[in-house]
């Protein structure tokens, strides 16, 4: 009894107790379902995973038919939630930036559009937006009335059709891979302090753009067959267009809902990062002969964002798990597949784990590499003074 006396060793001991109990916690609720299950005659496992699916998907990133299995379908939803996430995240920003803007502009009608803005699409839920928004696109002309811009942009109820690279998803998705790369490390060594003092700065930026460039040029090479075009413009045949890439209404209805809805709480912490920056620091700027859009890119913006970003970090994770409306609407994206294979499948219990284990694989992946991206840029000590 006398080494519990110690401090430390009381706090261990409660700690190792405590995950005992979790531990059996698990155990047993495992046993007793699989007890209940095997009494109901089904089984537990993931041998299904590998059985077939025996039904469509409507947009896919990855190739997909009925024939594929589980496995196959999951990865087809988990593509389409990261794209959609990152679609979202990029046209959020874009949106919030603007309306940020708006709302420090000493232009009174500018800053009355803002705040509009904001007290309109944050108050009203995004589940509403996303089902006005795909009510809307799925009631546009049909295909053979489709509006037209410059004779190789068209929409219609079906969709948007817009030209593309003629190459497989997969490739396309690796030319997006290398240009994401390449900006990002762009980006992190544009703003990281760490390369401040690098001799020619300039040189290694413009090596690591050719790079970039040189990569992507490789990708599409490879990829296209030959004989081929490079692009790939969408062209009316019969009843549909053929060609190009089709963007479906429920993939636009639900960026632009959450870009809107995601891009009015964005715009507010943006707003508090222009906000906290020092009016002296805008000022030498300006005394240095700097123009104001010079002031504003290089001064206001970059230390502006390096104060919310921790901040803006918890929107994006959260506009990243905001995908899961996608069933609302009929997008085949994670948190639907999972949904329809548990109707097919009856196997519950696993399912749910693969959903929860790939959004905390998703969304930490995102936190880890955004905070590293805070880590890099974020101002310490004197820097933080005005």
């Amino acid at each position: 009894m006398q080494m519990f006396r110690n401090r430390k060793t009381r706090s261990l001991a409660y700690q190792v107790a405590f995950i005992v109990i979790l531990a059996l916690v698990v155990f047993g609720a495992v046993h007793e379902a699989s007890r209940k299950l095997a009494a109901q005659g089904m089984t537990s496992g993931f041998d299904f995973l590998y059985k077939s699916t025996g039904f469509r998907i409507g947009f896919s990133l990855v190739p997909f038919d009925p024939f594929e299995s589980y496995l196959q379908m999951l990865w087809v939803g988990i593509a389409n939630t990261i794209f959609l996430g990152i679609l979202s995240i990029i046209l959020a920003n874009i949106v919030g930036l603007i309306i940020a803007s708006f709302r420090i502009s000493s232009n009174g009608v500018l800053n009355d559009i803002g705040t509009l803005y904001i007290e309109t699409f944050r108050n009203v839920p995004l589940i509403l937006q996303a089902l006005f928004w795909y009510a809307a696109l799925t009631h546009l002309p049909p295909t053979k009335q489709a509006y037209s811009l410059f004779d190789a942009i068209f929409l219609s109820a079906r969709g948007m059709f817009v030209p593309s690279l003629n190459v497989g998803g997969q490739w396309f998705a690796a030319v997006a891979l290398a240009l994401l790369l390449g900006l990002s490390t762009l980006a992190w060594f544009s703003m990281s302090r760490r390369f401040r003092r690098v001799k020619n700065r300039g040189t290694l930026q413009f090596v690591i753009a050719g790079l970039t460039l040189a990569a992507m040029v490789g990708i599409l090479a490879y990829a296209r067959e030959p004989g081929s075009d490079i692009f790939s413009v969408p062209e009316l045949r019969g009843l549909n267009f053929r060609g190009g890439i089709t963007i479906p209404p429920e993939l636009s209805a639900l960026a632009i809902a959450t870009a809107i809805y995601g891009g009015a709480y964005i715009a507010e912490v943006i707003r508090a990062g222009f906000q906290s920056v020092g009016k002296g620091q805008v000022e030498a700027a300006r005394a240095l002969g700097l123009s104001s859009w010079h002031v504003f890119s290089r001064v206001h913006l970059p230390l502006a964002i390096r104060a919310v970003l921790p901040t803006l970090i918890n929107q994006y994770v959260w506009l990243f798990k905001a995908t899961t409306l996608g069933i609302v609407v009929g997008f085949a994206d994670f948190f639907s597949v999972i949904s329809v294979s548990i109707n097919q499948s009856g196997q519950t219990l696993e399912l749910i784990a693969i959903l929860m284990a790939g959004f905390l694989i998703m969304n930490n992946t995102l936190s880890f590499v955004l905070n590293r991206v805070n880590k890099a840029i974020a101002l310490k000590g004197t820097q933080l003074r005005t």
